[in-house]
């Protein structure tokens, strides 16, 4: 079946028990033995690592992903902290500059606690990537950047880390996996923030491992999760499970929404620059023409004005768009990056637009006015 298809079918015709074609939350954290002290259900025994939901969502998530095996987390940064608590101590990690400010401050933070070497590296210069790859053990991408959506050719990169003896890790969420397979193009893990699209409604923290093999990496972090307890509810899994039956509908539409926002956004004369790969002008659009297909995604940011305070000025004056953190719900939100990472290399006058499923013209015409008043 086509991934519409299994999404929208997945959750159903489950409970045999009642007929019903939704499936049923199963609340409990633990499960009965029988006499022989044997469980009932040689799959259940404790609910830290065992339950019938989750397993279904990684199922589905490892099917979109086209990979080997899944693993849930009760959000996205809880699932980063898997893969990178199974590096050995004193490892050497690669990471991309410019991502997600949590990815970032988390991974740099966790280095120094564990004597680690971090090398934090344009992925731009390849010969810099080279250099940095030496030694290491584990290079961490994420493609398009959040926020300033550079994209990278993943093929190329983990033919780069792979010939230095690297894992490569790739944070699929600003693409999704209805839009890029990073596994299919050499990665070793995909990591997901399944609070953003694939939950897409702003009410569930989530967050994936998606391993290209069923191998020691994958056993390890399985393991970790399971002993440290980073498990997901399964309250949150059933809520995630609802929201994948939507996901393919709704990532066409946000695409098709940013597509034409990003171009009225270009043609505006208080707009100097619009960040968004569907763009010809961007940088990487060959690249991200090549591996994303069915669209550029939901994520674009633009220069609003000159100056913070013209930009903070937009943002006062949207009336459409929410002003709220996050993105890759229904709703579309706006945020001034450099308000909540005044630490970073953020443009002052950057807006970040999370592109939901509204009519188009609408969410067009609220930033045109805004930028008109300038």
């Amino acid at each position: 079946m086509k991934k519409i298809t299994r999404l929208v079918q997945a959750a159903q015709a489950f409970d045999t028990a009642s007929g019903g074609v939704v499936v049923p939350v199963q609340p409990a954290t633990t499960f009965l033995r029988g006499a022989d002290n044997q469980p009932l259900n040689p799959a259940n025994t404790y609910a830290r690592d065992h339950n019938d939901t989750v397993r279904l969502v990684e199922q589905l998530i490892t099917e979109l992903e086209e990979g080997a095996a899944s693993l849930l987390f009760p959000s996205g940064m809880a699932a980063i902290a898997a893969l990178f608590r199974t590096l050995p101590t004193g490892a050497r990690i690669v990471l991309q500059q410019g991502i997600y400010w949590g990815t970032t401050n988390w991974v740099r933070s966790f280095a120094q606690r564990r004597g680690m070497d971090l090398a934090e590296v344009d992925m731009t210069d390849p010969a810099a990537v080279v250099q940095a790859l030496q030694g290491a053990a584990l290079l961490w991408i994420e493609t398009p950047s959040n926020p300033m959506l550079r994209v990278i050719d993943i093929a190329v990169v983990a033919q780069m880390a792979h010939q230095a003896g690297a894992l490569l890790a790739v944070d699929n969420t600003a693409a999704t996996p209805l839009l890029t397979n990073p596994l299919t193009l050499g990665a070793d893990v995909v990591m997901n923030s399944a609070t953003k699209a694939m939950n897409g409604h702003s009410d569930v923290l989530a967050g994936s491992l998606t391993f290209a093999q069923d191998n020691t990496l994958y056993q390890a972090v399985q393991s970790d999760r399971a002993e440290a307890g980073a498990i997901i509810g399964p309250f949150e899994a059933w809520l995630l499970l609802r929201g994948l039956r939507s996901f393919a509908l709704r990532v066409e539409r946000m695409c098709q929404n940013a597509q034409k926002i990003a171009d009225a956004l270009a043609a505006h004369p208080n707009v100097p620059a619009v960040f968004y790969p569907g763009l010809a002008d961007h940088p990487g659009h060959d690249v991200a023409a090549n591996q994303m297909q069915g669209g550029f995604g939901y994520l674009l940011s633009f220069l609003a004005g000159d100056t913070r305070a013209q930009s903070l000025q937009v943002i006062g004056d949207l009336q459409v768009f929410h002003r709220a953190t996050s993105m890759g719900g229904v709703e579309s939100l706006v945020e001034h990056r450099h308000t909540i990472e005044p630490y970073s290399n953020i443009p002052e006058n950057l807006l970040r637009l999370s592109i939901g499923i509204e009519d188009v013209d609408d969410l067009i015409d609220d930033l045109t006015q805004a930028l008109d008043r300038l």
